[in-house]
């Protein structure tokens, strides 16, 4: 660890002599002016830089923590912006957004009107592309490539992804069209779950540089020429590929079209930069693999890298400490739920895309671990392995971000819903996420999944109700999916498992006059708001099947109909109540609200829905001003 590191404290005001080097660079022109014995240093700055200020801010840090020296040498060797980088994923690029001319913004990372904490193009020209789900750079980086070929630019386009994003089918689509294209792409692997072990040291930084060298490229050119002259290029080619897949796991990517180099420390700028200037010179499909390690130079991150993966604000000189008597989250009370209906129902099993922690199924994990099954980053067939499951007469359970299973949609249609396979979605993240912003928001799910026939959906209000539409869930003979938010759970549970009655609401407040229909977490402003207008509140429980005797109950006894959801107003909650009233023939005021039609931004979620009106003060202002 650093000696920067070492001395930072988490309550230290910001001292500009720790960052001596590190403050003198606003863009990478600045970065490749320094002699390469400086870049050490640099390291060292910009990895304490980057600890104490997501520690004041909360954020993505143990990636961060280990593409510093990645990020340096591919400003230092690359014409950026000239030549383009696509971060896949996009939560390391915080050293990235530090040294092109971000380092005073990272005080309001991810905060309302500050940085995003993904890349964005309109942000800044250094990030070429905007990146927040994964497995996406290799085919954007491959069409920037193209599109540079095209125009007779001599320009390169790299693609950094992680090992956890090549699980992803759309990278290897990717590959496999890129190896065919002869485009100057260069993807590089960071592998960051390998530890760097002794065969990743001198000798194989010396291979991957002689590799990637011009006199090794230029001798197999004219070994090539000559030996297709004399009909055996192809049978040395094996025996190359054969000599070169002794030291280093070529052959996959040689097979796409790549010429691989690598692996080499992704820690060692001696290694790194050199190997760089070589692959800068070589034309075609290029791969890089390097080794590196999360967390690296802060031990407690490297102890625990996935406590340390999105951590709030901390100490670094203390580390996290364990919240005492803080509520448990959505997410907390779905894998509690999980554990105990797996005790009673041998036919549950539970399905991840590599969100174990992020949905709340680690204890699951342990206790039922041949009854859990985590398939990587690759959405679709998590839903499609789901389907397998469910037609041997097991119950799976998808555990899955909103945002995450629109990549599974056509999956979700056409394995699930078309054969009415009882498959249960627990949807992790509906509506506003907060620091993660517009792409990891659930704004679209009520729209993209009530569409859809065979499909049940639900919106629990509190933490209750989120077992008790699980449960039933478990019980309905087709497709189902329970929509919940991120953060902590409003209510208490009980280890009881009751089920509700499919497509019914409940009257939670009698009014006169006005009846707010809410959906999902929007019951509590909503009936903070009818305290002021003394209105009627339903907690509708279910947007599909809608309880439409409900609504005609309601529609007929009030003049003002108000639906409240946490969810995009076009073709959400709301609209299916107004195709309601149509179909009845009932004509009746009707006020939607919900989010508008925009993407929103990241930053607190609470100042978020205020800001779209979906607050109690909001909701009573927006009924006033329709009366």
């Amino acid at each position: 660890m650093s000696t920067v590191i070492e001395n930072l404290s988490g309550d230290a005001s910001y001292d500009p002599t720790r960052y001596e080097l590190l403050k003198t660079i606003d863009d990478p022109a600045q970065l490749r002016s320094l002699d390469r014995r400086q870049l050490g240093q640099l390291a060292d700055e910009l990895r304490a830089y980057v600890l104490e200020s997501v520690s004041k801010t909360g954020g993505h840090l143990s990636s961060n923590l280990g593409t510093v020296e990645l990020t340096i040498a591919l400003h230092y060797v690359f014409d950026t912006p000239e030549d383009r980088i696509v971060w896949d994923v996009g939560h390391q690029t915080y050293p990235h957004k530090i040294l092109t001319g971000r380092r005073e913004g990272m005080a309001r990372l991810r905060m309302n009107d500050g940085i995003s904490g993904f890349p964005r193009r309109s942000e800044s020209k250094y990030d070429t592309f905007g990146t927040a789900h994964s497995s996406t750079s290799i085919s954007a980086a491959l069409g920037m490539a193209v599109a540079a070929k095209a125009k007779g630019e001599d320009r390169r386009a790299i693609a950094v992804i992680g090992d956890g994003a090549m699980s992803a089918g759309m990278a290897y689509e990717a590959m496999n069209n890129a190896g065919a294209m002869d485009a100057n792409l260069l993807v590089i692997l960071n592998d960051n779950e390998m530890s760097i072990s002794p065969p990743v040291g001198a000798l194989t930084n010396y291979l991957a540089r002689l590799l990637s060298g011009r006199i090794y490229a230029s001798a197999r050119r004219a070994s090539e020429h000559l030996l297709k002259r004399v009909g055996v290029w192809e049978l040395a080619r094996r025996a190359e590929e054969h000599v070169k897949g002794m030291v280093t796991p070529s052959t996959l990517f040689e097979e796409f079209g790549f010429n691989y180099l690598g692996p080499i420390d992704g820690h060692d700028l001696d290694a790194l930069v050199p190997t760089l200037i070589n692959i800068k010179q070589l034309k075609g499909p290029q791969f890089l693999h390097v080794i590196t390690r999360k967390g690296q130079g802060y031990k407690l991150a490297e102890d625990d890298p996935i406590a340390y993966h999105g951590p709030g604000k901390f100490n670094p000189a203390e580390g996290l400490k364990k919240a005492v008597g803080a509520k448990p989250t959505y997410s907390q009370i779905f894998g509690q739920w999980l554990c105990d209906m797996a005790e009673r129902d041998p036919r549950l099993m539970a399905i991840t895309p590599a969100m174990r922690e992020g949905s709340g199924i680690v204890e699951y994990s342990e206790r039922f671990p041949k009854r859990y099954f985590d398939v990587g980053i690759a959405e679709q067939h998590a839903v499609t392995v789901a389907a397998g499951i469910a037609c041997e007469g097991f119950r799976p359970v998808v555990a899955i971000y909103s945002t995450f299973l629109q990549r599974g949609y056509d999956q979700f249609i056409h394995d699930v819903a078309i054969q009415n396979l009882p498959v249960l979605f627990a949807l992790d993240r509906g509506g506003i996420v907060g620091g993660d912003g517009a792409t990891h928001n659930g704004a679209f799910d009520f729209a993209y999944l009530r569409t859809v026939p065979n499909m049940t959906v639900m919106a629990p209000s509190d933490a209750e109700e989120l077992r008790r539409m699980l449960s039933t869930g478990m019980t309905i003979n087709g497709p189902s999916a329970v929509r919940y938010p991120r953060g902590a759970a409003l209510g208490e549970t009980t280890k009881d498992l009751p089920t509700l009655p499919v497509g019914k609401g409940e009257i939670r407040r009698k009014g006169t006059g006005i009846a707010i229909l809410a959906f999902g977490t929007m019951l509590k402003p909503a009936l903070d708001a009818a305290e002021a207008l003394n209105a009627t509140v339903a907690n509708m429980r279910f947007v599909k099947p809608l309880d439409v005797e409900l609504v005609k109950q309601l529609a007929e006894s009030h003049h003002l109909i108000v639906t409240v959801e946490e969810h995009q107003i076009m073709g959400g909650a709301g609209s299916a109540v107004c195709e309601a009233l149509a179909q009845m023939k009932i004509e009746k005021q009707v006020l939607l609200l919900g989010l508008p039609d925009r993407f929103i931004d990241h930053g607190d979620p609470a100042r978020l829905l205020a800001s779209v009106g979906l607050d109690a003060e909001g909701i009573t202002k927006a009924i006033k001003s329709k009366l």
